[in-house]
């Protein structure tokens, strides 16, 4: 029997889910989102995705509502994807799934996420075990771990080796 191309007869909502952010990529986009990168070469360089594929996901993903496409530059004329709060929303999962292939599979953190206001570490819910509330993405710091190359070859990588918060646009110096 051929694998099926989608969940249409799961009545789940995971697998509804699924249709939308279960390609593969389509994490990495949102993650990279998350972490402020907005700009299709600064994706591209990053991921080291096909550009047929990242053009693919960019255009579901904001036809979904997650990302949103906005114009910053008119001669040439130049996007850059924006995550939504649709998008935002997606950061308890990414959360997670982090931790989970951290616990799993990882020798080193990569990256510590921390909550801005008092520099505590996140618990695994992103609720801040110091103040005990929950921590909105826009007040979580994201500092380099001990595992991350330290020289990376691409300017996103070198740019998330410096502290910053999750939203904030990244700037890599690229056009």
């Amino acid at each position: 029997m051929a694998l099926g191309k989608d969940y249409a007869t799961q009545e789940c909502s995971i697998a509804r889910a699924l249709e939308i952010v279960g390609e593969r990529w389509t994490l990495l986009v949102i993650r990279d989102a998350l972490y402020g990168v907005r700009r299709y070469n600064d994706f591209l360089v990053h991921l080291g995705i096909p550009r047929a594929v990242l053009a693919a996901r960019l255009q579901s993903l904001t036809a979904e509502g997650i990302l949103e496409k906005r114009r910053y530059q008119e001669s040439p004329p130049r996007d850059e994807y924006v995550i939504t709060e649709r998008g935002i929303a997606l950061w308890p999962t990414l959360r997670s799934l982090g931790l989970w292939g951290r616990e799993h599979y990882m020798e080193t953190q990569l990256r510590y996420f921390r909550h801005a206001d008092c520099g505590t570490e996140l618990g695994p819910y992103g609720e801040c075990p110091a103040c005990g509330a929950v921590v909105p993405v826009e007040d979580v710091l994201m500092d380099p771990g001990p595992g991350l190359d330290q020289d990376p070859a691409d300017p996103v990588s070198r740019a998330l080796l410096k502290p910053r918060r999750l939203l904030q646009p990244l700037e890599t110096g690229q056009v």
